[in-house]
């Protein structure tokens, strides 16, 4: 990735950009039938940029039939191994080559900064992408232990039409993580963007179809989730939704499957997730960058924000000076502006929930250590509030904002508890000196993904996901993605006794 621009030339950028509008069904762009639209707006300016497809049940229809098509003959899910893997190379290359304004187009709908647009974003996006294209022809399937007048195989296929419903936090990342393993099994793809977030997902339907992505194989469907996500989940003719969101909506998608033809359903909920620092941490100026790291980095807006901070008495002190120091050398405001580590939050609707924890906080008495107060219309500053307790607001829900909880713990034993008293199990982080400290907690902490004396995800190699509420059926990336878009099949061939001659 080449060196960041200045404000002046990304404006530029954004000043020549070309936005694709229309839903993708069939390989083509297409009006809503009901020819209805909606703006996408500008979280950072409240300015339109454009008016996309208002999608409804019937253009649903639509996509999935397009999708059905393609799958049943074969275009993309019974070409040959290498063929998907040269077209989905050439999608990547096509998205290294439009990079820059991939990362400006993400930028100016979701509020993001354009630094991680920039550098985090658009090149993990095309790292996964290239991940899965290069496994498709490494994954091999297997023969099970039988006897020797037997030849059981255990095959992969292609589960076939997917429902993708993405977030608004990372609208091109997330259709990453769906696009890259599915279509590398041969699935059809029907993806629904988030409400806020439709521009990238339809801009990656262009590059598909240039990169020769069959026609029916990615459709687009653009619209709200009442309407075009419920129709996704209730539709008979999918076999699969692959969900990234809330926990609320998650639920909804278990119904939907309940009430139409039981797909399969995989979600990617939310998370309260635990940042545990003990008293023999080392080098808390390091632990403090990640602490803040964890906490603030996308406005908050991350389902594995480390968003709950439980730390030892004997160095909280200490700690939290630093913490609060290097929060306030985060710098909020223009998303274009790549001085900036934070943009602005989602929408004036979030901006409003998020405000709204600012006041719980402030009522329930808890110690404002830093930010409570907005910048303006959906800019949120690094906010942290101390002396919250395990059953307080602040430390069960998920706020979604740069608002950091401090909850002092007097031992380890105390720290795992409070770490797994929440609803959620999504990811987890513990700082300690002790490698036997760090095995014991991670191995206590009921979490998808618990990392040690860092922050972070893992990486493409390996699962992610969560327990309880945080998640259920899958995981995004690695190998195990793969698994959640094939269906499992046994081929029994009995080789008979008789005596085979000459």
């Amino acid at each position: 990735m080449s060196d960041l621009l200045t404000l002046d030339e990304y404006r530029a950028i954004a000043d020549g950009l070309k936005i694709q509008t229309q839903s993708f069904i069939g390989g083509a762009f297409r009006p809503a039938l009901s020819g209805q639209t909606l703006p996408t707006i500008n979280p950072a300016t409240g300015a339109v940029l454009a008016e996309i497809a208002a999608c409804g049940a019937e253009d649903v229809d639509l996509a999935v039939q397009s999708a059905r098509e393609a799958f049943e003959d074969g275009r993309w899910s019974r070409l040959h191994p290498r063929e998907r893997k040269e077209t989905l190379l050439r999608l990547a290359a096509l998205m290294e080559r439009d990079r820059r304004a991939l990362a400006v187009l993400e930028c100016l709908d979701s509020g993001k900064p354009i630094a991680d647009c920039e550098t985090i974003d658009v090149p993990e996006t095309i790292h996964v992408l290239k991940w899965h294209a290069e496994l498709i022809d490494k994954i091999y399937d297997q023969t099970a232990p039988v006897g020797s007048d037997v030849v059981a195989m255990v095959v992969r296929e292609p589960i076939g039409v997917v429902g993708a419903v993405l977030p608004w936090n990372f609208p091109l990342l997330m259709l990453g993580w769906k696009l890259g393993p599915a279509l590398a099994a041969g699935c059809s793809v029907v993806v629904k963007p988030a409400t806020q977030t439709s521009l990238t997902a339809l801009r990656i339907a262009e590059l598909a179809r240039e990169a020769g992505l069959p026609a029916g194989v990615l459709n687009v469907v653009t619209g709200s989730g009442s309407v075009v996500g419920a129709a996704l989940g209730r539709h008979p003719d999918v076999d699969m939704v692959a969900f990234t969101g809330s926990t609320e909506t998650g639920r909804r998608f278990l119904h939907y499957a309940a009430e139409s033809n039981l797909k399969e359903v995989v979600l990617e909920c939310g998370g309260k997730n635990p940042c545990i620092v003990l008293d023999d941490a080392e080098d808390l100026d390091a632990v403090a960058d990640q602490v803040v790291s964890a906490a603030f980095w996308n406005m908050g807006e991350n389902c594995s924000a480390g968003s709950r901070l439980i730390v030892h008495e004997k160095i909280k002190d200490e700690l939290m000076n630093r913490v609060c120091a290097k929060a306030a050398e985060w710098r909020t405001g223009e998303p274009l502006d790549p001085s900036n580590q934070l943009g602005a939050l989602i929408d004036s609707g979030h901006f409003a929930k998020v405000c709204s924890y600012l006041r719980q906080g402030k009522e329930a008495g808890h110690r404002l250590l830093l930010g409570g107060e907005v910048l303006g219309d959906n800019f949120v500053p690094p906010t942290i509030f101390d002396g919250v307790r395990s059953s307080d607001v602040l430390a069960r829900e998920e706020i979604f904002g740069p608002v950091l909880a401090v909850v002092t713990v007097s031992s380890f034993e105390e720290a795992i508890a409070v770490a797994n008293d929440s609803e959620y199990g999504l990811a987890a982080s513990v700082f300690t000196a002790s490698s036997r400290k760090a095995l014991r907690a991670a191995r206590a902490i009921r979490a998808g993904t618990v990392t040690v004396n860092c922050f972070g995800e893992g990486d493409i190699t390996t699962p992610f996901g969560g327990y309880k509420q945080s998640g259920f059926g899958g995981r995004d990336n690695s190998i195990h993605a793969h698994d959640q878009y094939t269906e499992l099949k046994t081929i029994w061939i009995s080789l008979g006794d008789e005596t085979i001659e000459g």
